[in-house]
């Protein structure tokens, strides 16, 4: 059975080579374009890529650096610009509003789970719980991660889904896994 385990993380990471967004072994992994340091905190790292703008900048207008900076561990699933762009025209405007912080704190601490969740631990509980794993948000609720095809996909509240497209970013205060869709509480 631990082939299981060891053939998720397998696949998350040969999608992740695929995309060419892991550098050679030995070296940090890449994130929109910048190296991932794991002995840098999840907010240093993140305004390194070019692909996180949005999320540092709703991260910023949500008063939640010094958060995401303190010891955690934490573990993100952080949604690219492009997921931030599927949002219906207007929303990331509106969400950034000082009026809106508390409804933009929530749907960003919904990415957010309190602990380090690498890609073997969150195969090994799935595969414990049925092939599925839920898990509970700093938000408050729960988001469900499946195996579909050769990856994973975290559901949310609202029955969405988004793609885990690059795993396992260490961070020193836990771990980032890049998603492509918002998830939504």
């Amino acid at each position: 059975m631990k082939f299981r385990t060891s053939h998720f993380a397998l696949a998350l990471a040969g999608a992740a080579l695929a995309t060419g967004s892991v550098a050679v072994a030995g070296q940090n992994k890449m994130v929109g374009g910048a190296a991932m340091y794991p002995t840098k905190d999840i907010v240093d790292n993140a305004v390194n890529s070019k692909d996180h703008t949005t999320l540092v900048a709703a991260v910023k207008a949500a008063g939640l650096v010094d958060t995401l900076k303190s010891p955690g561990p934490f573990t993100v699933f952080a949604p690219t610009n492009a997921a931030f762009a599927k949002l219906p025209a207007g929303t990331v405007d509106t969400l950034l509003k000082p009026e809106n912080k508390g409804t933009l704190t929530a749907v960003l601490t919904y990415h957010v789970v309190p602990g380090k969740m690498m890609a073997g631990d969150i195969a090994a509980k799935a595969k414990a719980n049925g092939g599925k794993l839920e898990l509970t948000t700093v938000q408050g609720e729960k988001i469900t991660l499946s195996k579909r095809g050769n990856g994973w996909i975290v559901t949310d509240a609202k029955g969405g889904t988004s793609n885990i497209t690059i795993a396992d970013v260490a961070q020193k205060n836990g771990v980032i896994h890049v998603v492509d869709t918002v998830l939504m509480p």
